[in-house]
């Protein structure tokens, strides 16, 4: 599996699933954009890691992605709940380890910077 099927892969889409299907009212048309914006713009610095396997930087592209899901969760009524939290952070975290992370143990490597 390469890093450019993440984008096939991201939670957005089980979260627009459950706008559509189950009339999930956290969700906005505007919020998944934005969510989607954020976690393309991960991949694609994942994509430019991946061959250094540099874990000091994609730790890096880590805390930027989760500071940024912090801003937007906290300017759109915090849409980001247990569930959702859940599925972003094993997101990031398999993404992570898929451009060569290396971290001992199964730590969440969000938590230092998430507030969602």
């Amino acid at each position: 599996m390469t890093l450019h099927n993440l984008f096939h892969e991201k939670p957005t889409q089980l979260w627009n699933e459950r706008m559509i299907e189950g009339g999930d009212e956290l969700f906005t048309e505007e919020r998944l954009l934005m969510s989607d914006k954020a976690l393309d713009h991960f991949i694609n610095q994942l994509i430019a890691l991946q061959e250094k396997k540099d874990s000091e930087q994609i730790i890096k592209a880590v805390e930027e992605v989760v500071v940024a899901f912090n801003e937007m969760n906290e300017a759109n009524d915090y849409f980001i709940e247990t569930m959702e939290r859940e599925e972003l952070a094993d997101f990031i975290d398999k993404a992570a380890r898929q451009a060569g992370l290396q971290i001992e143990g199964h730590e969440d490597i969000t938590e230092e910077w998430r507030e969602w």
